[in-house]
């Protein structure tokens, strides 16, 4: 214990505590369950096969629905990013959309057969929620971690989460066991796991509100009234100023565009492609969730270590293993193998590219450029789960095709990569920021 505290003194800013590091990463842990149980195990099998009725149309209903609340999300999340930044006004926009996200979530319970409205409104709004608090917890990275410690702490952090993912999901998978054992149909019992994961989410951001600090304010963000107007404005900036930050988000908009569809669609595949009940889907996905668990709690020290751009590199070579693995194998064991290397790579990955743009970003806009982080991520989100949607459409329903078709995404964010000059990015931050 002597040895972790130590261990997370020499990581943390002079400034920080080791409370409210705890607290961030508490945050993680809190919204973690909404991914693993709405986005990726419970809800979308359900909204597929129940509140669509097993349509054909079902699996583009559920991407073109994420990929609209991910669309809001790129609209709209660069100027709030500005906005907090200016006013000092991150606890607040964090507040809010926990409590939007949480609210949605519980208005899904109501969702069954013949609600497909209610369903994809709730959806909207609880995912929308759910990425504005994502982006504004990630942007207090930089002002709680050491720059040579951000990519352990952004693992620790991600790592954390992926426990209160598995926490949730337990509890879940509990109340699924229960319900099928009493001879309960999906109708009855997904409503009660949308109650329990927005009450764990809940419960468990607590503590950011508590002990997280509000960074200082930054009296030199360029605010802007038009949410088109400031997005053209970052980007160009971005651009001119910082091309290896523009570059590392054009990276990460390709490879989260393949993690997305990971994410919103390996319920669906399970299902419907090897044939998967949901109690074998949830475990399915608990496994995964150990694995991200392991890859995001080790990677981040190999990170530090052997430079950033050579582990990411190395986890989007894994990804596209995955892809192949999990697009040629016709067993439940391969499969169960691709969902482990995939866990392995979701933790690495997200926590590699989110430590990234924190060292390439100019200290006192950490608000801002996460903005654009997030911008890249939610493009990343409306492109992929929607790209899979249409390949499986026009190939008459060929999954296996359309999850192969992923990988091109992992290649693409490969080549964007081999641009990055970390070392030069991080000089340019350094000096705009002095």
């Amino acid at each position: 214990m002597q040895n972790t505290t130590g261990r997370l003194t020499h990581t943390l800013q002079p400034q920080v505590k080791k409370r409210e590091f705890w607290a961030w990463a508490m945050y993680d842990f809190a919204n973690s369950g909404y991914t693993t149980v709405v986005l990726t195990s419970v809800f979308g099998a359900y909204f597929v096969g129940v509140v669509a009725e097993g349509a054909a149309w079902g699996t583009l209903a559920w991407t073109t629905t994420l990929s609209f609340s991910y669309l809001l999300i790129m609209l709209s999340m660069p100027a709030l990013g500005a906005w907090v930044d200016r006013h000092g006004r991150k606890r607040f926009l964090l507040f809010t959309s926990t409590i939007g996200c949480v609210v949605g979530t519980l208005f899904l319970a109501g969702a069954g057969q013949g609600t497909l409205l209610w369903a994809m409104v709730f959806l909207v709004l609880s995912n929308y929620c759910y990425c504005v608090g994502e982006a504004v917890v990630a942007s207090f990275l930089p002002t709680i971690a050491k720059p040579e410690a951000l990519g352990r702490v952004s693992g620790w952090g991600w790592g954390f989460g992926y426990f209160g993912g598995m926490l949730t999901l337990g509890l879940s998978l509990a109340i699924v066991v229960m319900g099928e054992d009493n001879g309960w149909v999906a109708s009855q019992y997904v409503p009660w796991v949308m109650v329990l994961t927005a009450t764990v989410f809940s419960v468990a951001a607590i503590p950011a509100f508590l002990w997280l600090k509000e960074p200082a304010a930054a009296t030199d963000v360029v605010a802007s009234q038009h949410w088109f107007a400031h997005i053209q404005h970052a980007y160009k900036e971005s651009r001119k100023h910082f091309p290896d930050l523009y570059r590392l988000l054009c990276c990460c908009a390709c490879y989260q565009a393949g993690i997305s569809v990971v994410i919103t669609l390996s319920s669906v595949y399970a299902t419907q492609v090897m044939g998967f009940n949901m109690g074998q889907t949830m475990m399915l996905i608990f496994t995964v969730n150990i694995a991200a668990a392991v890859g995001a709690l080790t990677f981040g020290s190999v990170q530090d270590a052997i430079g950033h751009k050579i582990a990411l590199t190395l986890t989007l070579l894994g990804w596209l293993v995955m892809v192949i693995v999990a697009s040629a194998t016709t067993s439940m064991t391969g499969f169960w193998i691709a969902a482990a290397l995939a866990g392995v790579c979701i933790g690495s990955s997200q926590s590699a590219g989110r430590a990234m743009v924190g060292a390439l970003t100019p200290p006192g806009r950490q608000g801002e450029f996460y903005a654009l982080w997030s911008f890249a991520v939610q493009l990343a989100a409306v492109v992929g789960p929607l790209s899979y949607g249409v390949v499986a459409w026009v190939s008459q329903g060929n999954q296996r095709l359309a999850l192969l078709c992923t990988g091109l995404f992992f290649i693409v964010a490969l080549m964007w990569l081999r641009k990055v000059d970390f070392v030069r990015g991080v000089r340019q931050a350094t000096h705009a920021g002095e």
